[in-house]
């Protein structure tokens, strides 16, 4: 079992924040996380693209070589694998493996289970070591049907997938019942704020613990904020700071001479 794939079967489930860049994963890296995942809504944003619409290939594989050096583990989200075709899905996911990552998710988008499947089975072959989470969008997209999510998790586990994302999921009694059909398959869900904490979900059995764009929106809304208050000449909201050598130092930039920063 890889060290990511323990990660999956140790005391407490894994919450896995997701970054968008560099600097956030490695601050997140550096506030104890040990796997961090990428959110494909924050890199399709990022580059002025859409998320969900298999246009962002290459930025995904631009952070992953960017990141896979790095001293976490990475799980990177990429989609639906940026293709219909099984093959190419497995030769993008070669490349991940190759660049560093530990993981990837891939989403099937409410499309035939059999493909997804497909996929899954040409991704472990192409790259043994990698961790696969199957997402399977019947609570995302669709009407939550369990007897769909729990036909689509046995059959994405058959094609050898380590684990199983249903996003949308909240429902405790939904939950515990999913985790004891999946007979230790490990479960993985969506935070909501509105659902169970991550104690309550520990307790119900899901091993995995995903904050999707959450952490990217939220440093979106704080960023309007942050120029929205100064604008009506309250000042800055509260809220923590990072210094401009603390996020130069993330890159290994050295400052400027004389310990003079940039405005920039």
């Amino acid at each position: 079992m890889t060290p990511f794939a323990e990660l999956h079967h140790a005391d407490e489930p894994l919450l896995l924040p997701n970054a968008w860049d560099h600097a956030s994963a490695v601050l997140l890296a550096a506030h104890g996380f040990r796997a961090v995942g990428t959110t494909s809504l924050g890199v399709a944003a990022a580059a002025g693209l859409p998320d969900g619409a298999a246009a962002t290939r290459e930025q995904t594989l631009r952070l992953a070589l960017t990141l896979g050096p790095a001293p976490f583990l990475l799980s990177v989200d990429a989609e639906g694998g940026y293709s219909d075709d099984p093959d190419q899905v497995a030769e993008f996911a070669r490349e991940l493996y190759a660049l560093g990552a530990a993981g990837i998710n891939l989403e099937d988008g409410l499309g035939p289970a059999d493909r997804h499947a497909a996929k899954i089975a040409a991704v472990r072959a192409a790259a043994p070591g990698l961790f696969v989470n199957a997402r399977t969008d019947t609570y995302w997209l669709g009407d939550g049907d369990p007897e769909d999510t729990l036909a689509r998790a046995r059959a994405y586990r058959d094609a050898g997938a380590h684990g199983v994302f249903v996003p949308g999921l909240t429902d405790p009694r939904a939950i515990a019942a999913l985790v004891r059909d999946l007979d230790g398959l490990p479960l993985n869900v969506l935070h909501s704020p509105t659902g169970p904490s991550v104690p309550r979900l520990a307790r119900l059995g899901v091993r995995r613990v995903s904050l999707g764009s959450l952490l990217y929106r939220r440093a979106l809304g704080a960023a309007v904020e942050t120029a929205v208050a100064i604008r009506s000449g309250h000042g800055a909201p509260e809220g923590t700071t990072p210094s401009y050598e603390r996020i130069n130092a993330l890159s290994g930039v050295v400052p400027p001479a004389g310990g003079a920063s940039s405005a920039g």
